[in-house]
C-alpha cells in the first residue's frame, strides 16, 4: 500500500525545535520576571513594616533622633533598591516582549509548514483516490469485455434440443 511521506518533514522538524527552544527562552526571562516581582513585593512589604513600626512605636514620648535618622537612610536606601529593581523589570519587560514575538513567529512559521503538508497531504490523497478509480475503471472495462465475449459465444452456439 502507498505511503504519504512529506519531503519537507526535516523542515518541520526544526521549525518545532526552534519554536520549543524559543519557548524555553520565554520561560527562563518570565522566570527573571516573576522573581524580580517578588523581591519588588518583599521590599514593599518591609517599608511598610518599618513604617508602621515607625508610626505605632517610635513617635510617641521622647524621640529618639539617631533611630529616625537610621529610619531613614533605611528609607532612603530601600527606595534606591526599588528605583534599581523597577528599571531591570523594564528592561526585562522588554525582553520578555521580544521573546513572546519571537515565539509567535516561530509558531508562525511552524504552521506554515504544517498546512503545507496538510495541503501535499490532501493532494496525494486526491491522486491516490483518481489510481484507484483509474484502477477499477480498468477492471470493469475488461470484466464487461470479457463477458461481452462470453455472451457471443452463448449465441453463436446452437442450443440442444
Amino acid at each position: 500500500m502507498a505511503r504519504f511521506v512529506f519531503k519537507l518533514d526535516g523542515v518541520l522538524r526544526q521549525r518545532k525545535q526552534v519554536e520549543r527552544m524559543k519557548q524555553r527562552e520565554l520561560a527562563v526571562v518570565q522566570a527573571e520576571m516573576n522573581r524580580l516581582q517578588e523581591q519588588i513585593r518583599s521590599l514593599e512589604a518591609s517599608v511598610q513594616t518599618a513604617t508602621a513600626d515607625v508610626r505605632s512605636n517610635r513617635l510617641t514620648g521622647v524621640l529618639d533622633m539617631s533611630f529616625l535618622a537610621a529610619h531613614r537612610r533605611f528609607m532612603n536606601s530601600t527606595q534606591r533598591q526599588g528605583m534599581q529593581l523597577v528599571q531591570r523589570a523594564a528592561l526585562l519587560q522588554r525582553q520578555l516582549d521580544a521573546c513572546r514575538l519571537a515565539v509567535a513567529e516561530a509558531a508562525k512559521q511552524r504552521k506554515i509548514i504544517e498546512k503545507l503538508r496538510e495541503k501535499k497531504f490532501e493532494d496525494w490523497k486526491a491522486d491516490r483516490s483518481r489510481k484507484e478509480l483509474a484502477e477499477l475503471d480498468e477492471v470493469t472495462m475488461q470484466l464487461s469485455y470479457w463477458h461481452g465475449i462470453a455472451e457471443d459465444r452463448d449465441e453463436d452456439e446452437p442450443e440442444p434440443a
